[in-house]
């Protein structure tokens, strides 16, 4: 492999320019993998080793500078050589399979032009054999969403413990997916089929890459993490397949520690009561066009320091009687110096699900639900992670590090779970993993995958995109049921536009899959990809009148999309806290408000808010009488529509975007409410953090419980909801759902010319899960970041997607060539015959 000349390998590329690798073993695989995912990919690489290793300012500037900042303090790029050196010790063979994997980096490294290397300056740089590793730990650092305790101690000082579970919701910034496996008792080949689409942040390039890697000891089709080799979350082996999603488990922890300096350096007082020191040092950070950054890196018996210090916070007063504030995190991989990259290569390896379960008992992090089946019938579905035990408060709040009892007693042993009438679907709600986290997704998603997997008893792989695309939204019934007791019936008709149907007017998707791609999209497209933000619904979207264009200096590319649940730059919500987007944006699956903050959130699609009609009533005409003031003739007119709104949140639909620009100015309105005045002001935590303690997003991703809950501090919702009805009928929506929830990836630098984004049919608590911030802005960040359907009776049945395409270069024919399947709910054949690929090249 290292003789200059020799062959390792050959790339072979199918009509997508999925690249289709071949060699003599599974070293020289990793080797042309690692040289492809350059050729292709070569921006990304160093962008992403830039992130992991906290530099990604010296070339992106200022705004990166955060996130660096976090890196350093958190120690990650430490951590990565830490697992290096015990993946060496421990597992030889895998050890020397990711460096060949980084010498195929670097040797494409060497010829890349990438055209953002001409514009930001940069020169590649040279990957270590712990950078995988790192990239890897850097990518899922947040995805536990640590922070969501941050948000917890705040809520609780403001408005008391019992608010938690009233804002207990899962948000878009949660890193899920949906996933489902039906068994060969349930399929018309008699062999299982597993589909599904992990949400995360919609990239540019795409956070996953559509591969094949061949030798003789496996052929594995699947998605890689760009930078990271093998084929870690969805693969198929031609014999055995197998997927993930994330379980919500809760495995990191923050520990408020006491912190004095002393001549020697700092010191920590442990939960014996005694003083030891604490490691310290102080390193360099480079920011583009400004002056270099110190950043003074501390850590304790229990982890790094993430927030303050022994003085405290930056910009922050302790409490009267309170010590300085100093927050240290405990993570797994810190502890143990193993990030899981042992099951890597027998994953590779499998041919049956009893060799993906004992591979995936080498996981480690981020801790996920694996479902599996291979073509003997065998069925898999568990938990696979580390999950510290410790106790329970350690799951809620941060906790103090001088008290003893909160230490970690060793490990939970991952749970598992078996099928359901030939079914397992998971979506990230209470299942198997409940008794490992904390917050979890509602079940809205899940158990609409469920009924409609129950409407048919055989079921095959071309039946599934149809599942991916459904776009009812259960979580809608909350606000329409307030709506049903609102103000009397109009006198005249009076309605804005054409009549929706009636519930169930609508076809089924599933029943006709082609009614499943949500309806067109208008042509009318806001102007350029503006930073600024259309309110949902407003009248002016589609209008070029938006903020900015395709002239701004929105460092974010022009998107002015911010991850979930955090405040943009120029809105008028929370304006002092700044847009985490652009070169130093958060941008990770977890980086925004995480799920839920404690309790097991309610579903709310059957519960009433006091004085609505009985659950199981019919809004509208022939529902209950509505009460209360009289409504304006419009806001009338517009109540009654949505009375008879099909609840499908379709990119065509004039209904769901009315829908939703009610449910924003219901959101806007309750954020403002005095009553939370004491919330809307976050703690001053570095700027990292800030996106899970902003109100606005916490109120939208939890609006179904505040107006379900039997009281909401005297905040009397049924008028706040006739506020907010007026308010769209007198200035109601122009368009489509789709005109206003655009698609805004993101990019660590704009593109020369901006993009003209494509509107979208789905909401955040559909199966079709693109996820808007509802009351800040309809364009959505998060999405499925790629789909998939797994045949296990004809492997070249199955079928894949992703949201842009298979190459990271800018102007390749292959940069965004599979969108228009993502918006149309297509997949992409999975080719297997080698003579249906053209080769490449010899590597």
């Amino acid at each position: 492999m290292g003789n200059e000349g020799a062959v390792v390998g050959e790339i072979f590329r199918d009509p997508w320019g999925i690249p289709h690798l071949r060699a003599d073993d599974a070293n020289g695989l990793a080797h042309v993998q690692g040289r492809v995912t350059a050729l292709d990919r070569a921006w990304q690489l160093e962008v992403e080793r830039h992130r992991a290793q906290g530099t990604s300012a010296s070339f992106l500037g200022p705004e990166a500078l955060p996130w660096d900042r976090f890196v350093r303090r958190a120690r990650l790029s430490d951590t990565a050589r830490r697992c290096w050196d015990e993946l060496e010790r421990t597992d030889p063979g895998t050890a020397e399979w990711v460096r060949a994997y980084v010498t195929g980096v670097n040797e494409a490294l060497r010829s890349a032009d990438a055209p953002e290397f001409t514009r930001t300056g940069l020169v590649p740089g040279r990957w270590e054999p712990w950078t995988p590793l790192a990239v890897w730990l850097s990518t899922h650092i947040l995805f536990a969403g640590f922070p969501a305790k941050l948000w917890r101690e705040h809520i609780t000082s403001r408005l008391g413990a019992h608010a938690v579970g009233l804002f207990a919701a899962d948000g878009p910034g949660t890193a899920g997916s949906n996933g489902w496996l039906v068994a060969g008792d349930r399929t018309v080949t008699g062999h299982a089929v597993i589909a599904g689409d992990p949400h995360r942040f919609i990239e540019d390039p795409g956070v996953y890459q559509q591969i094949r890697l061949s030798c003789p000891e496996f052929d594995v089709v699947g998605l890689a993490v760009p930078g990271v080799p093998g084929i870690a979350h969805f693969g198929h082996t031609g014999s055995v397949a197998w997927a993930i999603t994330n379980a919500m488990a809760d495995y990191q922890d923050l520990y408020r520690e006491r912190l004095r300096r002393t001549g020697a350096g700092v010191e920590a007082l442990g939960p014996d009561g005694t003083w030891r020191r604490a490691a310290r040092h102080t390193e360099t950070v480079e920011v583009a066009g400004e002056e270099p950054v110190e950043v003074e890196v501390v850590e304790t018996d229990r982890g790094p320091v993430v927030i303050g210090g022994p003085e405290g916070l930056d910009d922050g007063v302790p409490e009267p009687g309170e010590p300085p504030l100093a927050v240290a995190l405990r993570y797994p991989p810190r502890v143990t110096g193993d990030l899981g990259f042992g099951a890597l290569l027998p994953l590779l390896r499998a041919r049956r699900v009893a060799d993906v379960d004992r591979a995936v008992d080498r996981w480690a992090e981020p801790v996920n639900v694996i479902m599996a089946a291979d073509t003997e019938g065998g069925t898999l579905h568990r938990v696979a992670g580390r999950v510290p035990v410790r106790s329970a408060a350690n799951g809620t709040r941060l906790v103090p590090a001088w008290e003893p009892g909160y230490e970690w007693r060793g490990w939970h042993e991952p749970p598992r779970a078996g099928l359901a009438d030939g079914v397992a679907v998971m979506a990230n709600q209470r299942g198997p993993a409940s008794p490992l986290g904390v917050e979890f997704a509602p079940p809205h998603r899940a158990d609409r995958i469920t009924e409609l997997l129950s409407r048919r008893h055989r079921w095959s792989a071309a039946d599934m995109p149809a599942i991916h695309m459904d776009t009812h939204l259960a979580s809608a019934t909350p606000l329409l049921t307030h709506l049903t007791t609102l103000g009397v019936p109009p006198t005249t008709p009076g309605n804005p536009g054409t009549p929706a149907p009636r519930p169930g007017a609508t076809r089924d998707a599933v029943a006709e899959p082609a009614a499943a791609v949500g309806g067109a999209v208008s042509s009318d497209r806001v102007g350029g990809r503006a930073p600024g933000v259309v309110p949902e619904g407003s009248s002016s979207a589609g209008s070029t009148a938006t903020v900015g264009g395709a002239g701004s200096s929105d460092p974010a590319g022009g998107s002015g999309v911010v991850p979930e649940g955090s405040p943009l730059a120029g809105s008028t919500a929370e304006p002092d806290v700044p847009a985490p987007n652009g070169p130093g944006a958060t941008r990770d699956a977890a980086a925004s408000p995480a799920a839920a903050v404690g309790g097991q959130p309610a579903d709310c699609s059957g519960v009433v808010p006091e004085g609505s009609p009985s659950a199981g009533s019919t809004a509208g005409a022939d529902g209950p009488v509505p009460s209360g003031p009289a409504l304006s003739e419009p806001a009338a007119a517009l109540r009654e529509r949505l009375a008879g709104w099909d609840r499908r949140m379709d990119a065509g639909s004039a209904d769901a975007a009315l829908f939703a620009a009610v449910r924003g100015a219901v959101v806007r309105r309750l954020a403002a409410h005095p009553a939370f005045a004491g919330a809307a002001v976050p703690p001053p935590y570095p700027e990292i953090f800030r996106p899970w303690l902003a109100l606005v997003p916490r109120v939208g991703h939890a609006l179904e419980h505040l107006l379900s809950a039997e009281e909401l501090f005297g905040i009397d919702r049924r008028e706040v909801v006739r506020e907010a009805l007026e308010e769209v009928a007198a200035r109601p929506p122009a368009g489509t759902w789709g005109d206003t929830h655009r698609l805004a990836p993101w990019r660590a630098l704009p593109p020369t010319t901006p993009y003209d984004e494509p509107g979208l049919s789905g909401d955040h608590d559909c199966v079709l899960c693109t996820s808007p911030v509802p009351g800040l802005t309809d364009l959505a960040a998060r999405g499925p970041a790629a789909r998939y359907v797994w045949d296990l009776a004809r492997r070249e049945d199955s079928r894949w997607v992703v949201p842009l395409g298979a190459s990271g270069v800018p102007g390749s024919p292959h940069h965004r060539d599979q969108q228009p399947l993502w918006l149309a709910g297509d997949l992409v054949p999975v080719v297997t015959d080698w003579a249906q690929l053209t080769k490449e090249t010899d590597v």
